[in-house]
């Protein structure tokens, strides 16, 4: 799939997820999030849609951290959620 993006939406939940996480940890989330703006397929993301969820997908910040996403109308890139794996239960 080949998505070139015009511009990135962050939720409220994520805004809120995004300000508890150590710096350290929003350092990465933010190479994560210039690297699936650039290309969803970056191997390291290892970006996929999540089972079960219509139309929400996933991306690996580190072994422990993953955001959520969706690819909205308008080639917009619309972050949900970021943290622990266990946001996956909420996307």
């Amino acid at each position: 799939m080949a998505v070139r993006f015009k511009g990135i939406e962050r939720t409220d939940p994520f805004l809120q997820d995004y300000g508890k996480l150590p710096q350290e940890i929003q350092s990465r989330v933010d190479k994560a999030i210039q690297m699936l703006f650039e290309n969803l397929r970056y191997p390291s993301l290892k970006a996929k849609k999540i089972q079960g969820v219509s139309d929400i997908w996933e991306a690996r910040v580190t072994d422990a951290y993953r955001l959520t996403f969706e690819i909205i109308e308008g080639g917009i890139l619309r972050l949900r959620r970021v943290g622990p794996h266990d946001i996956l239960k909420t996307p």
